[in-house]
């Protein structure tokens, strides 16, 4: 199959499949065409996955194609992003249609979940490699941004933490027991915190998505702020199903495990209470922004064993 029928058969019924009023001219052409309406500031993201880095080597096609978009658009949800569109460049070994099948299935399910269009992309032969940019709009001057944190701010993170990471060591299990499999579906099927996202404008001071772990993504956003933290570590959200797993190590977990796709968020106690409810039940305070920089802990918090998360090029460094 030449790369023309490949995106022909596999590719344009996704991008047929979910649309947007805003994206003027998708697949079919040199580029797409995305109309940004007046008020609106245009937000976008690059994310590349490889094999064997970022996935296991021979990892479920459908399984693959969730996670990539849900990493992309994990990034929307950090800057407080509508979803718009999204374009692909995918590097495959060989052509082979049952792969190619389940991905764009996989594909398609995430971007009718997500809210995202697909406008366009490339396709290529080599090593098993995925890239997504995606596109989003903010009302002009309200993305969430890294750089705003404020001292006396608080800082919360939604959801819980450490799930993915924990279910790295299930990942080859034939019959994993129930809490094991509830630690796998946030690793195979991450949701980003789009709505979340959208309901902290105007509210929040800082933000910024954990994937690499929230001691290295916090430590992101309190220097780009200029600022440090106290934190209480006996405050990390931990699912029932981490702590039965894996006891001691959840905490650890929580604080050093990626792939979470979760929000860790600043915002001024006063905003704090004008979250509506609902809201509010998404978010787990677990410290405050101070003026001197670094991280500090609570007395009587043990403080973490390491909070480096994942960095690519870290082994390099020796």
């Amino acid at each position: 199959m030449g790369e023309f029928d490949l995106i022909r058969r596999y590719f344009d019924p996704v991008a047929r499949e979910q649309g947007h009023p805003n994206l003027r001219l998708a697949l079919g052409d040199d580029c797409a065409i995305l109309r940004v309406p007046p008020g609106r500031d245009l937000v976008f993201s690059m994310d590349t996955l490889v094999e064997g880095v970022h996935f296991p080597r021979a990892y479920p096609a459908e399984r693959l194609a969730w996670r990539a978009l849900a990493a992309a658009a994990s990034d929307l949800a950090a800057m407080g992003a509508d979803p718009v569109c999204f374009t692909l460049a995918l590097t495959i070994p060989r052509s082979e249609e049952r792969w190619l099948a389940a991905f764009a299935q996989g594909l398609s399910e995430a971007a009718r979940s997500f809210g995202l269009a697909l406008a366009g992309g490339d396709t290529t032969r080599g090593p098993l490699t995925v890239t997504l940019q995606v596109q989003g709009t903010v009302p002009q001057d309200q993305a969430l941004r890294r750089d705003g944190a404020a001292v006396g701010d608080l800082i919360v993170v939604s959801g819980t933490l450490g799930d993915a990471a924990a279910a790295l060591a299930y990942l080859d299990e034939r019959s994993p027991s129930e809490d094991a499999r509830a630690l796998l579906a946030r690793y195979h099927r991450p949701v980003p915190r789009l709505a979340l996202g959208q309901a902290l404008r105007g509210i929040a001071s800082a933000a910024i998505d954990v994937s690499d772990g929230l001691g290295a993504d916090l430590q992101h956003l309190l220097s780009r702020s200029g600022v440090g933290a106290c934190l209480d570590l006996s405050q990390l959200p931990l699912s029932p199903a981490l702590r039965r797993c894996r006891g001691p190590e959840a905490s650890h977990l929580a604080w050093c495990g990626g792939d979470d796709y979760e929000l860790c968020v600043t915002l001024p106690e006063t905003g704090w209470h004008r979250l509506a409810p609902a809201v509010r039940a998404q978010l787990t305070p677990i410290g405050r922004v101070e003026s001197k920089p670094g991280l500090r802990f609570q007395e009587g918090t043990p403080e973490p064993d390491g909070s480096a998360g994942f960095d690519h090029f870290r082994s390099e460094d020796g």
